[in-house]
């Protein structure tokens, strides 16, 4: 019997390995990669992927000199083991610890600056959907390299960047694994996700108590709470940004509440439950009022798994 279990575990991993080499086949194979040798021999590797604004960008492989212009893409950076060649950043780039090393861009608002960036002579600059367009036309008039990663809606969006990242790098083995992993998790939330869901109010900015944002139908949160199990209030709008009245919230009277507003915005359990008009909430009177790190679901990179395993254990939590 225990010969038996062991050459089962060994199929397994055989099996295993075989997968991920032939998932690494598809998706470099999916890609067009040209290899040129020069006169000494040495191989010069060239892809074209299709980035998020639907260019087909050009570029040598693995890129050496990388800028990062969104936090989603610095975090993937540094989740594959690309990092050594972070040279640059955007200011709003501070996970993990280590990324504030690299030296800062600064602020991409109004425009980026670029005096900045042509000292720096990147030979990659990764942008993202959140990335002003007209920067990335000003970028690639000076000559630079600009693939622009996905606003993601959803997680295959992002496993989708991760694995182009993974190329662009010379990291495709790590990035695999990433999503490997990120996928696993994600199965382990859904086999013990309660079906009879409750009802969520996710508080992305609370600057008018009275009349909250939050995320609407389609939007990547919405997404996210409902693969944790929950019901988005949110989704009665069809716009992904909803700024709801303290009427139309009374109306739909959730039974949890998430604070995405604390970590920047400053709110707490204190500051809800004293919100006037607030006291006749379920989830105030239960005090069902939750601090998050809103981080972790608005950047669509790694960390989004840590979100939804989050939201997934607060929601368990509440049902027990």
């Amino acid at each position: 019997m225990q010969i038996n279990k062991i050459l089962c575990r060994n199929k397994f991993l055989v099996l295993k390995t075989v997968i991920i080499t032939v998932l690494m086949l598809i998706i470099i194979g999916c890609q067009n990669i040209d290899n040129t040798s020069n006169s000494n021999n040495n191989v010069q590797k060239t892809v074209t992927l299709s980035d998020s604004l639907g260019r087909e960008i050009t570029t040598n492989i693995p890129a050496k000199q990388i800028i990062s212009l969104a936090a989603s893409n610095t975090e993937i950076i540094f989740a594959i083991g690309a990092d050594e060649n972070l040279i640059g950043r955007d200011e709003y780039s501070d996970y993990p610890p280590e990324a504030l090393n690299v030296e800062s861009i600064g602020s991409l608002y109004p425009q980026v600056n670029s005096e900045i960036i042509v000292n720096l002579e990147p030979d990659l600059i990764l942008a993202a959907g959140i990335t002003n367009p007209e920067d990335v036309k000003t970028l690639e008039n000076l000559g630079f390299i600009v693939y622009t990663s996905s606003n993601a809606s959803n997680l295959d969006d992002i496993y989708n960047d991760i694995s182009n990242i993974g190329i662009l790098t010379g990291n495709i083995e790590n990035a695999i694994a990433l999503i490997e992993n990120m996928k696993s998790r994600v199965k382990a939330i859904e086999t013990q996700v309660d079906r009879q869901s409750v009802s969520i109010f996710y508080e992305i900015d609370a600057t008018e108590p009275s009349k909250p944002w939050t995320p609407g139908s389609g939007s990547f949160i919405d997404t996210i709470i409902t693969s944790a199990g929950g019901q988005n209030i949110g989704a009665n709008s069809d716009d992904p940004y909803w700024q709801i009245s303290l009427e139309q919230l009374i109306d739909l009277d959730p039974d949890i509440i998430i604070l995405g507003s604390s970590k920047y915005g400053g709110q707490n359990i204190s500051t809800v439950t004293n919100r006037s008009g607030w006291e006749s909430l379920s989830a105030v009177k239960t005090k069902q009022i939750y601090e998050f790190d809103d981080d972790l679901v608005s950047r669509p990179g790694p960390r989004v798994i840590e979100g939804l395993e989050t939201i997934s254990n607060i929601i368990n939590k509440v049902n027990k």
